[in-house]
């Protein structure tokens, strides 16, 4: 699982890379074409490891209700983010995997029945493993989405 959280770890200085590099006006335009922006991305990459990991495994998430809600799959931007979101965002970014690799090394996914879950690519997750696998390709994906966004901002 090291080189899982590795990969992981690598994605987020991507993605802090985003957040260093435009501005607030830039992270939430919404290119034509397109139905979200870079800073909502973020935001979901972030929820989505939680609800993977955490929730599936019946464990409390780190992130809020109200930041799932306003990220979770099958969102899209309603507002735009304030100077005070992209900063709970970017404490986020490392926060939750940090965390997630010291409760792993802990145990603490240990004893706890994870709820599998079929991904909409049909990739069937029947463990925190799995799930923690997963989400580099998930983060992948999204990066990828951001890319594109970029060169229209």
């Amino acid at each position: 699982m090291q080189t899982a959280f590795e990969i992981n770890r690598t994605s987020r200085n991507v993605l802090l890379s985003f957040l260093d590099k435009y501005s607030l006006e830039q992270l939430n335009k919404i290119p034509d074409g397109f139905s979200n922006n870079l800073i909502w991305n973020i935001g979901h990459i972030i929820v989505v490891q939680q609800m993977l990991v955490y929730k599936l495994s019946g464990l409390p998430m780190m992130v809020s209700d109200e930041v799932v809600e306003k990220y979770r799959k099958g969102t899209k931007p309603e507002d735009e983010a304030s100077a005070a979101e992209v900063a709970q965002i970017r404490d986020l970014l490392f926060k939750t995997i940090e965390q997630t690799q010291a409760d792993y090394q802990a145990g603490k996914f240990n004893g706890t029945t994870f709820n599998g879950f079929t991904s909409m690519s049909g990739f069937t997750m029947n463990s925190v493993e799995d799930a923690i696998s997963f989400n580099n390709y998930h983060e992948a994906t999204h990066t990828g989405i951001m890319m594109g966004i970029r060169k229209f901002i």
